[in-house]
């Protein structure tokens, strides 16, 4: 059995992530403000990453595997976002990620096994879309974080990110909120349908594994085809 921490388990990918590791039969501690739906065998931990200071005397001594899931989406035209929300943006996205994995490092490193970081960064990065300034540049100090880690700290651990396109979450219930929203997500990826939390999750426990043991440094697009294909 291997020590898995999720920060943001609550909810979305990150609890796609959290239940998929479970079945597998991992011992899986969920980080997040609120503890949401989780299976019996998942360790609960409160934490607010943007308040609390990240607690490392409730982790094991030996951790396998991080994975980091808190992100925003602000979708505004570049001359009406403020300051204030691209750093709200990168505190919650870059800064918070930051926190957690320079805490959990030493823990990382101590496991006998080959050890996995696992990041998210959006297809807008790399595509280029309107009205994601704000969360394109956070997520853009993601991918770069994602390569100089990786680089940083090979061989022992392997660090990667998924770039996912719209995926059904929580977090993304306005953008999918009718049926003719649903309907237009979906015709403007080549695989007509847009994404869902246990899509991202399986790449994710892919990362995870011993499955992936020589993939380090990428960004994986899981995106319905939608940053390298054009459909019509």
């Amino acid at each position: 059995m291997q020590t898995f921490v999720v920060v943001g388990g609550s909810k979305g990918i990150g609890n796609a992530v959290v239940h998929q590791m479970a079945l597998q039969g991992h011992h899986v501690i969920s980080l997040s403000r609120e503890e949401g739906d989780l299976p019996p065998s998942v360790t609960f931990i409160h934490y607010d990453v943007l308040n609390d200071e990240f607690p490392i005397h409730e982790m094991p001594e030996s951790i396998d595997g991080l994975v980091y899931c808190p992100g925003s989406i602000v979708l505004k035209p570049f001359k009406s976002l403020k300051l204030e929300q691209f750093t709200s943006d990168f505190e919650i996205n870059v800064l918070g990620a930051v926190k957690v994995i320079q805490a959990i490092l030493p823990r990382l490193s101590k496991s006998l096994n080959p050890t996995s970081v696992v990041l998210y960064s959006t297809v807008a990065v790399g595509l280029g879309m309107p009205f994601h300034a704000s969360i394109s540049a956070s997520k853009g100090a993601i991918e770069g974080l994602t390569k100089t880690l990786a680089a940083e700290l090979s061989p022992k651990i392997r660090v990667n990110a998924i770039a996912p396109s719209l995926t059904e979450t929580p977090l993304s219930a306005g953008l999918l909120s009718t049926d003719e929203r649903k309907q237009r997500s979906a015709e403007m990826h080549p695989m007509k349908r847009f994404g869902s939390a246990d899509d991202i999750a399986k790449m994710t426990c892919f990362l995870l594994s011993s499955d992936s043991s020589w993939i380090t440094g990428q960004i994986f697009g899981v995106d319905g085809g939608l940053s390298t294909l054009k459909s019509n």
